[in-house]
């Protein structure tokens, strides 16, 4: 079963609340997005951290309800 972009956005917004979230329905089948996700908690964190902590609030969808994730992250500028 497919997760869509709602959902996707409540679980993220959920685990880091001040986050500004965009995400994209890739190929308009629910199960490839892309999510551009912008928070002050990503300051000072690596690349590979700021991704672990996308992949731990959507708590173990990913490979399984959801597909494919392309990540961009960032802190504000």
């Amino acid at each position: 079963m497919a997760m869509d972009a709602g959902e996707i956005e409540k679980m993220i917004q959920d685990a880091i609340p001040d986050a500004a979230i965009s995400i994209r329905d890739l190929a308009g089948d629910g199960d490839h997005y892309a999510a551009e996700v912008v928070s002050e908690s990503f300051r000072g964190k690596s690349r590979v951290q700021q991704h672990q902590m996308i992949y731990q609030a959507l708590k173990g969808k990913m490979g399984g309800e959801l597909h494919a994730l392309a990540l961009q992250t960032s802190a504000p500028k």
